[in-house]
């Protein structure tokens, strides 16, 4: 069975995305490859962006619809660092689409957009 060793996501704005997933405490590499970054994350994933005129150079008919089928999921290690990371990023003028709250499933849950409206979700069990 192959293994997810990558999520891409195609960007509208390179510079706001990378400021986007390093306020997010992502360890970007400081400068895009003519338009495709990636991110080595802990778990072994990386993290991929890629910019509209470079996944055009292969897929010219390329449009942005409106909604996003991708979601991207961070485990946080405590429901405090859930809090914390949301105001980060909050603070620093990113779209917060849902608050830190107790989720009936036992996590202290937020969701948040990047810039080109892929929901990242940020978690952590409950203590207790």
């Amino acid at each position: 069975m192959p293994e997810l060793n990558a999520i891409g996501i195609v960007v509208s704005d390179m510079a706001t995305s990378i400021r986007f997933y390093r306020t997010l405490g992502v360890d970007m590499p400081e400068s895009p490859d003519e338009g495709h970054l990636a991110a080595s994350m802990p778990s072994g994933v990386s993290l991929m962006l890629d910019s509209e005129e470079t996944i055009r150079s292969f897929q010219p008919e390329l449009s942005r619809e409106t909604g996003n089928q991708l979601a991207l999921a961070f485990e946080c290690s405590s429901p405090a660092e859930v809090d914390e990371v949301y105001a980060r990023v909050t603070d620093a003028g990113f779209e917060g689409e849902k608050a830190p709250w107790d989720a009936f499933w036992g996590q202290r849950y937020a969701l948040l957009r990047d810039p080109d409206s892929v929901e990242v979700n940020l978690y952590a069990a409950l203590e207790g």
